[in-house]
């Protein structure tokens, strides 16, 4: 991390230890320090509860910081990662226990997960049987063992070999494979944790939870073991932990949380693992043209809109309608705003919201405590 006597506000960060958070530059990525450890450990405590392993996707915030946070505070075994270069940035940063939740297929690529496994435990997830053996080549070469998931498609639509045969077959090429380790399964369903209603997404999971639970059968028939069973996300946790198939949780957001994970309800109609805000946009109000629309410094270039658009934080009355490059309109339905004035927005998407920053300005109550920089962004490939 860099020394945060060395750096300059207004030139290397937005803001510095100490100051006020009305003092904060803005744009700037806010993180709330006391919701965030909350949300630690709520999650710490369902994963001690339900005898499930937490592996925390770093995906959602790019961070070593919290990523350490969320080993030494929040009870996670280590992380998940969706890139080498992601992988890659946090090893630099001494994480030394990551699942790289995505196929890696080109030989350079494969050549750097490789080598990276001679710092860290590797594990990556295979859907095909001509990956084996150009992951053996490159494990060999540096004199490494890389572990390996069969990625399964259980209803996800994306990456994943078919469930059942095809799989046990995938799982007994790796075990036979040169310095490769059969390590168990990823059944990771992206789609169902946007599922709003939760009697719906609990049936998604449930049928997820089914051809996992047969394949596990499958490849303990064929004599491999699976340590991992591993996916979950934020929003189905409960219902992979309520399975008893799954022993490895994937959630990331839960960290952050963003407007779009507001919409997923839990059973009781409340917030889905009873998690907070943690994750805010600072922006500051620049133009007040009419009583009824002000605009903002808070556009596309420091917040993601693909999930929709952020929801003002704590401001009754005033709604984020629009967004350009640079600008944010606000329209104004009650009350008043001032030039200046800080506001905070939860962003739509948080994961790609981080990518877009350099700093974290971490704040407890009113304070800016730390800084912590977004050590992958742009690691993306």
């Amino acid at each position: 991390m860099a020394d945060l006597s060395e750096l300059e506000l207004g030139y290397d960060v937005p803001a510095l230890p100490g100051m006020a958070s009305g003092e904060i530059q803005t744009p700037a990525l806010v993180v709330d320090l006391d919701a965030l450890e909350r949300n630690l450990a709520r999650m710490r405590g369902f994963a001690e509860t339900a005898g499930m392993r937490l592996r925390a996707h770093a995906k959602t915030h790019k961070s070593a910081d919290v990523a350490r946070l969320q080993m030494s505070q929040g009870g996670a075994c280590g992380i998940c990662c969706q890139k080498v270069s992601e992988a890659e940035a946090m090893v630099r940063a001494g994480i030394t226990d990551i699942l790289v939740t995505n196929e890696v297929r080109d030989p350079v690529k494969i050549d750097r997960l490789a080598r990276l496994a001679t710092r860290a435990r590797i594990i990556v997830c295979v859907d095909a049987p001509e990956n084996v053996e150009p992951l053996s080549q490159a494990a060999q070469r540096h004199g490494v063992t890389i572990e390996a998931l069969v990625e399964i498609d259980c209803g996800a639509g994306r990456c994943g070999i078919e469930p059942g045969p095809p799989a046990v077959r995938l799982a007994l090429a790796i075990a036979g494979a040169k310095a490769l380790r059969f390590a168990g399964l990823q059944a990771y369903h992206g789609p169902a944790q946007h599922i709003a209603d939760p009697a719906e997404r609990a049936a998604a999971i449930a049928a997820a939870a089914d051809v996992t639970a047969r394949t596990v059968s499958l490849i303990r028939d064929a004599g491999l073991d699976c340590d991992i069973v591993g996916g979950a996300g934020t929003g189905s946790f409960p219902f992979e932990a309520r399975s008893g198939v799954y022993n490895e949780l994937q959630c990331g957001s839960y960290v952050f949380m963003d407007a779009d994970y507001e919409k997923i309800r839990a059973e009781d109609g409340g917030r889905v693992g009873g998690f907070e805000n943690a994750l805010f946009v600072l922006t500051s109000v620049l133009s007040l043209p009419t009583r009824e629309r002000a605009v903002c410094d808070a556009g596309l270039k420091a917040l993601a809109v693909d999930s929709g658009l952020p929801r003002v934080f704590d401001k009754p009355g005033v709604r984020y309608t629009g967004a350009s490059d640079e600008h944010g309109v606000l329209a104004v339905d009650g009350g008043e705003l001032d030039i200046n004035e800080r506001i905070k927005l939860v962003p739509g998407h948080c994961d790609p919201t981080c990518n877009l920053h350099d700093w974290f300005v971490a704040v407890r109550g009113q304070t800016v405590e730390t800084l912590w920089p977004v050590t992958a962004r742009g690691k993306v490939f």
